[in-house]
């Protein structure tokens, strides 16, 4: 195992596979998964995922089911169905992953394992980060070069003579300083490839990140509507949703530049007590690198992480405004102010029947029974009838 390659710079944040068999996720688990993802009660989640994989709908089992799944609503029901979709998709993206590995001819097993028991779809692309293929890159060009000895020197930090071993490395038509560059560059994306370090990043954004917006200076009088926006900035968990949807829809028109900003000096600290464990020159170098792969490599990953999460946020909030207001139009009195008589039908159980003042105040429930097999009718028609008698002599 290299020691100052990208296996082991941040304590076994990468590895190198083995025989790949397909991920499943235990029934047991993954129901425990979703009871503590969403805070409900677990018996319910077995429940409802039995009647889900049984073929039952959400509205179904929320009206006809509610002794298997302790009463949840619709709304709980969808919850468990899409986080369960969720979990399925990631189930298929493991699979994916470890047949590339398989493929790749990696053996290491803590790698499959560390993938088999990941269920953040985050954490298991930053895992597949260091072995999915690239294009291209600076690093991959300086390793070409025979410069990735040199970086593992600057990683090790036991020397105090670099510039002098950059020396060993200054041929096929390199300087000393441009074998030094190439060894940053390999750094730098061993750095990117950190789990660790993505994820003090990732953090750093999610707490404090900045949205950023500025006009298109061609377009600003075109883009007037948007003139709140034209030298704006707020911390992003803080923008309510209607608003980073009017940004990134101005965006999209071509007329904002957006951009999540977070303290460059504070995310380089974060990274450089990972990485830098001495003061010699090696330790000038790796900051050097460290700051590279910051700018240049895990800030515009995590950005678009960032962005695509608030997004989904955004669109979450206006869809359950609208399903609000919809749900407020449709529960509207439809004739006004009137009384209403209403009936569920029902065999064995009855007929659910309830009445409502012009004001929605209820002035009658019953059940009746005029069907089989209990066949009631004479006093079904009886109640029907005094009940619209009753309701139709109120003004």
């Amino acid at each position: 195992m290299d020691l100052y390659g990208p296996t082991s710079i941040v304590q076994a944040d990468t590895y190198s596979g083995g025989h790949q068999s397909a991920p499943t996720i235990n029934m047991k688990t993954l129901e425990k998964l979703l009871a503590n993802r969403l805070n409900i009660d677990l018996k319910s989640v077995a429940a409802v995922l039995k009647l889900l994989n049984a073929g039952g709908t959400i509205p179904f089992i929320a009206r006809y089911r509610k002794e298997a799944t302790g009463s949840l609503n619709e709304v709980d029901i969808e919850r468990i169905d899409n986080e369960n979709k969720k979990l399925v998709e990631l189930s298929k993206r493991k699979k994916s992953i470890l047949d590339q590995l398989e493929t790749l001819g990696n053996t290491d097993a803590l790698l499959k394992d560390r993938i088999n028991r990941c269920f953040d779809p985050k954490e298991l692309e930053d895992l597949y980060l260091p072995y999915k293929p690239k294009r291209v890159t600076r690093a991959s060009k300086a390793i070409a070069l025979g410069l990735e000895p040199l970086a593992k020197i600057i990683m090790a930090q036991q020397q105090n003579d670099i510039s002098q071993q950059a020396k060993r490395f200054a041929k096929n038509g390199l300087s000393s300083e441009q074998a030094l560059t190439g060894a940053k560059d390999i750094i730098a994306e061993w750095v990117s490839e950190s789990g660790s370090a993505r994820n003090r990043i990732r953090r750093l954004y999610e707490r404090d990140a900045l949205l950023v917006s500025k006009v298109v200076a061609k377009k600003k009088a075109e883009a007037i509507k948007y003139k709140d926006y034209f030298d704006f900035s707020q911390p992003l968990r803080r923008i309510p949703s209607h608003r980073y949807l009017a940004m990134t829809r101005a965006e999209k028109e071509g007329f904002l530049k957006l951009k999540i900003q977070i303290d460059e000096e504070a995310g380089l600290e974060k990274l450089t007590t990972i990485f830098i464990k001495s003061s010699g020159e090696a330790a000038k170098h790796i900051k050097l690198a460290v700051k590279d792969s910051l700018k240049r490599l895990i800030s515009p990953s995590i950005e678009t992480e960032v962005r695509a999460d608030a997004k989904e946020k955004a669109d979450e909030e206006a869809i359950a405004v609208f399903a609000k207001n919809l749900s407020q139009l449709l529960l509207a009195a439809p004739l006004g102010a009137k009384n209403i008589m209403a009936l569920d039908p029902g065999f064995r159980s009855g007929c659910k029947m309830v009445c409502l003042d012009e004001k929605t105040n209820l002035t009658f429930h019953q059940a009746i029974f005029p069907h089989p097999p209990i066949n009631k009718v004479e006093e079904a028609k009886k109640i029907v009838l005094d009940q619209i008698k009753s309701n139709a002599s109120r003004p």
